[in-house]
């Protein structure tokens, strides 16, 4: 069994998009990262830094939404989202989940922070470079790997929708909002952003109905 340690609407939102991808079985341990007293220090065991995501496979602790990704992708690969070792695939892939941690994440939290480019000091680059980068990948292939969707979309896809819908930071852009909507026809799209919709209901995010 999956423990997954879970906050909605946070970072470990596109895991759990991942984990409806997988269709394998798994229970939410919810993690309050926005209690006001802090994320409970016993949560550190888990993950060093105390945010999420991080899981709990049979006893196995994996933190790190590429590391997570990586692993999840690989144990099951039945579900097909993670191109084997020996297909050239695999280092686009790999590639793209980095990039979505490495890059994407603090470029794009910079930016609403009102900062372009941090200088270069720091490992990540500049906005712009990022926003041209994903736009070059994604105007030539429908998903970030190329012809067909991969775990790496989960990553990717989220961080844009982050950085569109709600950060409101990346530009409007016909090639990001047809990816989106690629993405967004999927059941299992469907599947966790309604139980994204109803964690975050009952942690008083949102009114109730």
């Amino acid at each position: 069994m999956i423990t997954f340690y879970h906050a909605p609407w946070s970072r470990a939102s596109s895991v759990h998009w991942l984990l409806e991808e997988l269709g394998v079985p798994f229970e939410f341990s919810p993690v309050n990262i926005r209690a006001q007293g802090g994320v409970p220090e016993a949560y550190r065991s888990i993950q060093p830094n105390k945010k999420v995501p991080a899981i709990d496979h049979d006893g196995t602790v994996v933190t790190e939404r590429a590391a997570i990704t990586i692993y999840l992708a690989d144990t099951f690969s039945g579900a097909g989202l993670a191109p084997a070792l020996g297909d050239s695939a695999r280092a686009r892939y790999l590639t793209w989940l980095v990039y979505c941690d490495s890059v994407l994440d603090p470029v794009v939290a910079a930016k609403a922070h009102g900062i372009e480019f941090m200088g270069p000091r720091y490992s990540y680059g500049s906005f712009s470079e990022m926003v041209a980068n994903l736009e070059k990948a994604l105007s030539a292939q429908p998903y970030i790997v190329g012809d067909r969707f991969t775990a790496a979309d989960t990553q990717i896809g989220s961080g844009i929708h982050y950085a569109t819908n709600v950060l409101r930071v990346l530009p409007e852009n016909p090639v990001f909002t047809a990816y989106l909507d690629r993405l967004a026809a999927r059941p299992a799209f469907q599947r966790y952003s309604r139980r994204e919709y109803e964690k975050a209901q009952a942690a008083g995010m949102v009114g109730s109905h």
